[in-house]
């Protein structure tokens, strides 16, 4: 196989030269307000949730005196739950009159139980209202997906998701950023009262990319049944993509974890732990930097050499992210290190994932697929969350992150086994 590792036909060159303006001119225009519009609710949505994020593991552990077992254990079950609800969202999300309801609700739903979480008193109580949180989180995201491919030509998926997961990740800077600030001057339980501020604006910026979504739809559009297209989702090679999807987030642990255990080795050696934490928060921040410009400029790599190779790369990156974290650094430098190695993996495998989904599936059955997508995802980093987090009690850290190390490296090898549907 050689050249773009595309669907058959799909989305070849067009050969007469017709055609050919007409793909230049999708070319030209693949930015547009409801690209953009997606990509302002995932920034905003992110840099919500992501203030929670930073102060969690000091909330949980600190405030509600949690083990790192139970951290990982209500992310873990809060993963399970998002992908659980994926699934769900996926028919809902193949009918393109269902799709902007679905989204707005989403995100209000992940921005009030995000800020809700400051009111909790109990470990259980952080659990539910996180898990809340993240099932607004799962029920949108197949739709917001299936939304964002309908809005983009073809040819630019990897752009269109790239910006995507760059306004995603770049939320996630400003989150820790503004979390880092507003727990120095309010304190843990205000912060993340306010988070819920940020998502009310991703709800109306995914309203302006439903209303833009709205004008491409034909006269003759319908509802559809919601149907998950088993058959026809394994008809055009999706299986086959979720394997190795599988073996990587069976590696991907909740990024709470790297934050615990950068503060936990931070706070050494004279450092007090508000100071371990601030710290962290900045090196967190700068991990998300990374993301958010390897998303972009990966998106448009993906779109001239083909979604494997960015898949392959991300999985190398986080093995060698993995094997830094295994290792008991006091220095925040190899931290640094080990967190931008993490980020620039995220920020490609993402995008290959969402790249590799939206090309080989048609309109009606991107939602199904986005769905699975997401339940594969929303399983693996359960399993992955909760046993790094219970190897690391009962054992070590560093037999918890070469666990995780072992299965994202495998998952680079086997992305190259996949053998996508193509005529070139």
């Amino acid at each position: 196989m050689s050249g773009h590792e595309f669907p058959q036909g799909q989305n070849r060159p067009p050969e007469d030269s017709e055609c050919a303006v007409e793909h230049e001119d999708q070319e030209q225009s693949w930015f547009n307000a409801g690209v953009g519009s997606v990509s302002a609710a995932s920034f905003f949505s992110d840099s919500g949730h992501e203030i929670a994020t930073a102060v969690l593991p000091t909330f949980l552990t600190a405030t509600l005196h949690a083990t790192p077992g139970a951290l990982g254990v209500v992310e873990g079950i809060s993963d399970a739950l998002t992908g659980i609800t994926k699934l769900a969202g996926g028919p809902l999300a193949n009918d393109p009159t269902r799709r902007t309801r679905i989204a707005t609700g989403g995100y209000l739903g992940t921005a009030l139980a995000t800020g809700a979480i400051g009111l909790a008193t109990t470990i259980w109580q952080a659990g539910i209202l996180r898990a809340l949180a993240w099932t607004s989180r799962g029920l949108r995201s197949p739709a917001r997906d299936a939304l964002l491919a309908s809005l983009a030509p073809p040819r630019a998926f990897g752009r269109a998701f790239g910006l995507e997961r760059a306004g995603d990740n770049l939320g996630a800077v400003a989150g820790p950023l503004l979390a880092a600030l507003l727990v120095s001057v309010i304190g843990v339980r205000h912060t993340l009262y306010l988070a819920a501020l940020p998502g009310l604006l991703a709800a109306a910026a995914i309203t302006v990319a439903g209303r833009q979504a709205r004008k491409a739809l034909t006269a003759t559009a319908t509802r559809r049944r919601l149907h998950l297209h088993l058959a026809a989702l394994t008809r055009a090679g999706l299986p086959r993509i979720l394997v190795p999807v599988a073996m990587f987030e069976l590696g991907n642990i909740a990024v709470t974890l790297l934050i615990l255990r950068a503060t936990q080795l931070l706070h050494h050696a004279g450092r007090d732990l508000a100071t371990a934490t601030s710290l962290t928060i900045f090196i967190y921040a700068a991990h998300n930097a990374v993301a958010s410009a390897v998303a972009y400029l990966g998106g448009h790599w993906i779109d001239r050499a083909g979604p494997k190779k960015a898949f392959a790369a991300g999985g190398t990156l986080y093995l060698a992210a993995y094997g830094l974290f295994a290792f008991s650094w006091h220095s925040w430098p190899p931290l640094l290190l080990a967190f931008m190695l993490a980020g620039s993996g995220i920020g490609l495998v993402e995008t290959a994932q969402s790249t590799l989904v939206a090309h080989i599936l048609p309109d009606p059955l991107r939602g199904s697929g986005f769905g699975l997508l997401g339940l594969v995802q929303s399983a693996g980093d359960f399993l992955s969350s909760a046993a790094v987090g219970l190897l690391w009690t009962l054992l070590t850290p560093a037999v918890g992150f070469t666990y995780a190390a072992a299965w994202t490296g495998a998952s680079a090898l086997a992305i190259w086994l996949v053998r996508l549907p193509s005529n070139t």
